[in-house]
């Protein structure tokens, strides 16, 4: 039980640490975030909320009481990152792997939660 905890607590840490990361670029770098955004063919306009629904969605994997808005977060997320990988992919600009790391945290992650939660 210990050994699940510390699974669930190290993947979900380090998802957090690329997620915030991330949302960090897009408040931050909005002009590098933006060219990536246009070559994508997403409008820029999206940039600052989508990293507000990077930062919630953290919020809500790390709640204790709400178990459906958890897994809101996760299926979110899962998403997210399966578009991210084939829209990097698309483009060529080598970014997928960050993608794909983040797919793997997070589905450790949620089979991890699920064990520590049952």
């Amino acid at each position: 039980m210990k050994t699940n905890k510390i699974v669930y607590y190290a993947s979900t840490g380090l998802l957090t640490l690329l997620l915030l990361f991330s949302a960090g670029m897009y408040f931050f770098n909005y002009d590098e975030v933006s060219v990536m955004f246009t070559q994508f063919g997403y409008p820029t306009y999206l940039i600052y909320p989508y990293a507000v629904l990077k930062l919630l969605g953290l919020i809500a994997l790390w709640s204790l009481g709400f178990k459906i808005l958890k897994e809101w977060a996760y299926a979110g997320y899962f998403f997210a990152f399966i578009l991210a990988f084939f829209a990097h992919y698309m483009i060529g600009d080598g970014e997928q792997m960050a993608a794909l790391i983040a797919l793997v945290l997070l589905t450790v992650s949620y089979i991890y939660n699920k064990k520590i939660t049952q």
